[in-house]
């Protein structure tokens, strides 16, 4: 099929064209240019926004949009001044995600799954990486990976990188064997998911309540020796070395950052590892922001991502945490709007997608906008003309 779309602005990766359009054959976009120039030629399809902006469809670079339940019991903890590591110490946090995993079976985990992608599509998001890491065993972490592949082949969502948490807690049955628990998911866990071709990436959670950077390296670097790709939360309450540990890895993405140093900005950068900000996060933790000024002086790759999930971050609005990096972080409308679509799609190795370019998949959000800047205000949920996902109309405003 063929499609034309029309905007009064289009954002493409050569420059703003104002008054213009893209013309779209197949999963392609074929050209980009002036409205009077591209509506010459027939199509199938018009999509005319003549008040609007067009960019690439959003690209959501970390979520752990596989949860099922609430945690709002939490949040009103947090008001009432519970910090983080003091609920997961009552038995809240991912802990209580797990046990909402535990009782859920896989259909009921791949139709809330779906639900949640499907409107973060109606958001303008067309790509969205999809964590497991609440199973925290080999069944429950196989069941979440499970869930996400079914719900991946479905083309009516966005199209999903599915991600293999594979240290991001360890279960209260196993605190007393922490480094077999370890040497479990090495060994055992993260081989099978890999030979069933359940994940592209390997996270692992390197804080201070977390996990260590000689635990995480011995399961990442056996990630990259499996021929998977790695990806780190790093510094979200203290700088334990998780930064250093993904530039020696050459990791596609350190996220979260909230703690981290000057030379690690710089040692991130040099390694081209992109930095993942996550503002929805540290906005719910009441936490400082990350050294945004350090990471682009050093030239960092700035990606905004939701971080989806349901403790500190529970949204499913991509929009939602680019007006937080803006207004909280500092980022300039364009870094805000780069880092949820050329440089997310980037740090997931997705070459052909997020930026608006002749050759690259029709991933689309045409906008009722009157400019891209209008995507940083607080919305929520900008108002939307069409979402085209791979040549497909998929999610009309």
């Amino acid at each position: 099929m063929s499609l034309w779309l029309g905007a009064g602005r289009v954002v493409a990766e050569a420059g703003v064209v104002v008054d213009g359009a893209v013309r779209v054959e197949g999963d392609r976009i074929v050209a980009i240019g002036a409205r009077r120039e591209i509506e010459r030629q027939p199509s199938d399809r018009v999509l005319d926004a003549p008040q609007g902006t067009l960019t690439p469809g959003l690209v959501d670079a970390h979520t752990h949009a596989a949860w099922i339940g609430s945690r709002h019991d939490e949040y009103a903890a947090r008001l009432a001044g519970a910090d983080y590591e003091e609920i997961a110490r009552m038995g809240g946090g991912i802990a209580a995600s797990r046990r909402a995993v535990q009782a859920a079976s896989a259909d009921e985990l791949a139709a809330t799954l779906s639900a949640r992608l499907g409107r973060m599509l109606r958001q303008g998001v067309t790509t969205v990486e999809v964590k497991s890491g609440y199973g925290l065993d080999e069944a429950g972490e196989r069941k979440q990976l499970e869930a996400i592949a079914e719900v991946a082949r479905d083309p009516a969502m966005p199209a999903v990188v599915p991600t293999y948490l594979a240290l991001h807690a360890v279960p209260p049955e196993r605190r007393g064997d922490r480094a077999a628990y370890v040497r479990d998911v090495e060994a055992r866990w993260l081989p099978a998911v890999a030979a069933a071709g359940l994940a592209r990436f390997v996270d692992a959670y390197v804080d201070r309540a977390a996990f260590t950077v000689d635990e995480a390296r011995a399961v990442l670097s056996r990630a990259r020796s499996l021929g998977l790709g790695v990806r780190l939360h790093v510094g979200q309450f203290a700088d334990v070395g998780g930064a250093a540990l993904a530039a020696s890895l050459g990791a596609a993405s350190a996220d979260h950052l909230e703690h981290l140093s000057a030379a690690d900005a710089d040692a991130l950068a040099a390694a081209e590892v992109s930095a993942g900000l996550l503002p929805v996060a540290s906005f719910t933790l009441g936490q400082a922001p990350p050294p945004v000024e350090a990471l682009r002086r050093a030239g960092a790759r700035l990606v905004v991502a939701s971080d989806a999930n349901p403790g500190t971050a529970p949204t499913e609005s991509l929009p939602l945490a680019l007006s937080l990096a803006a207004r909280a972080y500092g980022l300039t409308p364009r870094e805000c709007l780069d880092g949820a679509t050329t440089h997310a799609a980037r740090s997931l190795g997705l070459s052909d997608r997020g930026a608006l370019r002749v050759g690259a998949r029709a991933d689309l959000a045409l906008w009722a906008l009157s400019s891209e800047v209008a995507l940083v205000q607080p919305w929520g949920a900008p108002p939307l003309v069409a979402v085209v996902h791979g040549g497909r109309v998929t999610a009309p405003g």
